[in-house]
This record gives structure tokens, sequence and C-alpha cells, in this order.
């Protein structure tokens, strides 16, 4: 259980990164990120994210909040994994 919550916090890591890095070039390429082979990359590793932000998340949110929707999605998932994971830690130790 604990490998998981560890490759789960990671995988939730790897995908805020990405989202962050798709922002920073959605400002500094502007018009012409589409052409930009970064900005793609980064566009496939958070597709799955957005794409499950967008299918938990009402129509009243529009398609262009969804970014920010699901990099906050990411921080509460990230935060509930650390709070696991420390949890098991303090566990493990208090019944060693």
């Amino acid at each position: 259980m604990y490998e998981l919550i560890v490759v789960l916090k990671a995988l939730a890591e790897v995908a805020g990164v990405g989202m962050l890095g798709q922002g920073l070039l959605y400002v500094l390429a502007g018009a012409k990120r589409d052409q930009n082979a970064i900005y793609g990359l980064f566009k496939v590793i958070t597709s799955p994210v957005m794409k499950a932000t967008r299918a938990i998340t009402p129509r009243v949110v529009l398609d262009q909040h969804i970014g920010l929707v699901a990099f906050f999605l990411l921080i509460v998932v990230w935060l509930a994994l650390t709070a696991l994971k420390i949890k098991m830690v303090l566990d493990r130790a208090a019944a060693a």
C-alpha cells in the first residue's frame, strides 16, 4: 500500500510540473505555442488530467478554466497523498 501511495504521489508531481511548464509556455510562446514541440510534450503529459477534470466538473465550468481547476485538483490530491504517506510512516514507527 505504501508503494502505491508513493507512485501515485510521484505521478501527481510529474503532472503538476507538466502543468506548470505548459502554463509557462502558454504565456511565453503566445499564439505560436501549438507549433512548439515542448508545449506538445507538456500537452501529452497533462491530457489525462485535463480529460479527467473535464469529466468530473459540471458544464458550468468553461473549457478555458479546466487547466486551472485541474491544477488545483492536483494540489489537493498531492496534499492528501502526502498526509496519507506521513500517517503510514508514523503508524509503522509507533508499531516498531
